[in-house]
């Protein structure tokens, strides 16, 4: 493995330490504080604490950076150049419902591209990160997208409400960071979502282009309403076909 950037070690040891709190909450998910903000939207003293302490560790080392965070919006800081993206925890409702699948997401966006992301899924212990032109890896052992070319043969991952029905298999895992992660490791064949946000995939994608995979291509400044379709190079053309009206 190629050595890790300096920014990428903070981001690894700031979400480490905090999905120590996730960990213990998720223990004893009955207890916890829970507000909604909308309709499928919570947000649980558990979402507050990890974004809090991820931010503390960031700022430490970085204390210029500008941040963008589900909880807290943007905070522009010295360097707005840079910008963390955090997601404490993308897939609340599956943490809520003591479902195993959520994860810690962070990204950072250089002169608006990102140049790092990771996905930590606390509960498997499983760390996905990628550095722009340094490769993607799982837990320090380099990762790539699928090799599948049927489509036939291809599972696929989406989430949220779905005006039309694709003709493919596909699962809803409802963790937008996961399902990306799981496309650069080849688990997913591919992944297609409408009315993202910004901190759900800002490190997922990064992850699948640097697995080889391929993205449609958004503005990075926009941080609400994004639409995704990602998969390997070799069955993309075929999935856009099959999504055309997404």
């Amino acid at each position: 493995m190629n050595s890790i950037s300096p920014n990428l070690n903070i981001m690894i040891k700031a979400s480490e330490k905090a999905s120590k709190i996730l960990i213990k909450d998720f223990g004893e998910i009955e207890k916890l504080q829970v507000s909604k903000k909308g309709p499928s939207d919570f947000v649980t003293n558990s979402d507050l604490k990890t974004e809090k302490i991820i931010i503390e560790e960031l700022k430490k080392a970085k204390p210029n950076y500008s941040i963008l965070s589900e909880e807290n919006g943007i905070e522009y800081n010295k360097d707005k150049n840079n910008t963390w993206i955090i997601d404490p925890i993308d897939g609340t409702i599956n943490f809520l419902h003591g479902v195993p699948h959520f994860a810690i997401s962070i990204a950072l966006k250089s002169n608006n591209e990102i140049i790092s992301g990771l996905v930590f899924d606390p509960i498997k212990n499983e760390m996905f990160f990628a550095e722009k032109n340094n490769g993607a890896f799982f837990n320090n052992q380099r990762i790539r997208v699928s090799k599948k070319t049927e489509i036939n043969n291809c599972l696929f991952a989406t989430g949220g409400k779905l005006d039309i029905e694709p003709q493919l298999l596909y699962r809803k895992s409802g963790c937008a960071a996961l399902d990306l992660a799981y496309v650069a490791s080849g688990r997913y064949d591919g992944y297609f979502q409408c009315d993202l946000n910004l901190w759900d995939i800002a490190a997922g994608i990064l992850l699948v282009k640097e697995a080889g995979g391929v993205t449609n291509e958004f503005d990075l400044s926009s941080e609400k309403n994004i639409r995704i379709i990602a998969s390997s190079s070799h069955i993309n053309s075929k999935l856009l076909e099959k999504l055309s009206n997404f």
